[in-house]
């Protein structure tokens, strides 16, 4: 196409924790959802990962700050700024002498409300983007997943992500029943922290507690592959000395257990109100995990033995989000009915 350096299209999955962007099929940017700010002038110091880094260790003349909270926009300024700022990177790669007509597609939770919508578009156009298309994410994932969104039968998307999980029956191109509920990676996290200051008498950080969620996180309490307990520095809550406390993949299990428990009785919340010819569709070809979440180890085997439904996490669960989004883009006239 004639002047198509002119026009540049991104796909962007502006999740709790993490901001992934694609560009031409090709992921151009994965980096936390956060920024420092500089107390004294509101300017951005930095994104991204090098803000994640400066996360729980500032002095009072800066302050970083997550701008998305459960799944969306809460502080306006600050979204803006990332996401202005992320859109700045990828142009950085892309030397370009113009500026080109942004098209962006972004993908929100299927609970939003207007006023979370608007922030969103309206964030996305004051960084710089001419035309901003929205699309659920539990849609977003399952075009990611690889899904026929538009066959008349009924697909099944468990997405669970940092703020939200966010869980969708789908058929013929729209979502038929959705429930999007305020317990995913963020709450795990607390629960972790919360779990070894009562049991280990230890205070750690929202990092270190998203180390052990990654190094030994898990669902159930035997695993056939087991991760080497994680052995976690801090302070004793009582004489402020330094200790040294191990962590099993067992003792996680146990403490993030109430959180699991409440996504399960989501999933069977949504399969009661599913219409019996989906639900019989859903049975055959079980239903998909997607989301950072989904990295759990046993989380599929444990939502198979609770629900009696066979559960597969998609391949790439973290960027399924992100891959959905980009198909959207490149078809923005086909899937037009998807987005908002």
């Amino acid at each position: 196409m004639a002047f198509s350096f002119l026009n540049q299209e991104l796909a962007i999955d502006l999740g709790t924790a993490n901001t992934v962007i694609l560009m031409n099929d090709q992921v151009v940017l994965d980096e936390p959802s956060i920024v420092a700010i500089d107390n004294h002038n509101g300017k951005c110091i930095a994104l991204g990962k090098r803000a994640k880094l400066m996360h729980e260790r500032v002095n009072p003349g800066v302050k970083t700050i997550r701008p998305l909270r459960d799944g969306v926009i809460a502080d306006f300024n600050a979204a803006e700024m990332m996401i202005r700022g992320f859109i700045k990177q990828v142009n950085s790669k892309h030397h370009s002498i113009f500026t080109p007509n942004l098209k962006v597609v972004v993908g929100i939770p299927s609970g939003s409300t207007e006023v979370e919508i608007r922030a969103v578009r309206d964030s996305s156009e004051h960084a710089g983007a001419r035309d901003v298309y929205l699309i659920y994410e539990p849609m977003a994932a399952a075009l990611g997943i690889g899904l026929d969104v538009e066959a008349p039968k009924g697909n099944m998307v468990v997405d669970i992500g940092g703020g939200t999980t966010e869980i969708a029956v789908i058929s013929l191109g729209g979502i038929v029943i959705q429930d999007s509920i305020r317990t995913a990676g963020d709450e795990f996290t607390a629960d972790i922290q919360n779990y070894l200051r009562q049991q280990h008498n230890i205070k750690v950080g929202e990092i270190t507690a998203e180390q052990i969620k990654v190094g030994v996180g898990a669902v159930i309490s035997d695993l056939k592959e087991e991760p080497k307990p994680m052995v976690v520095r801090g302070p004793n809550l009582m004489t402020a000395h330094p200790v040294d406390a191990s962590v099993t993949y067992q003792e996680i299990a146990h403490c993030i257990d109430k959180s699991v428990a409440k996504i399960e009785t989501s999933i069977l919340r949504v399969m009661e109100q599913t219409p019996p010819e989906l639900y019989s569709d859903i049975i055959t070809n079980g239903i998909f995990l997607s989301g950072g979440g989904a990295l759990l180890r046993g989380l599929a085997q444990r939502f198979s033995e609770k629900i009696n439904i066979p559960f597969h996490v998609a391949e790439d669960p973290l960027h399924a989000v992100a891959r959905g989004t980009c198909i959207a883009l490149k078809n923005t006239d086909h899937y037009s009915f998807l987005m908002r």
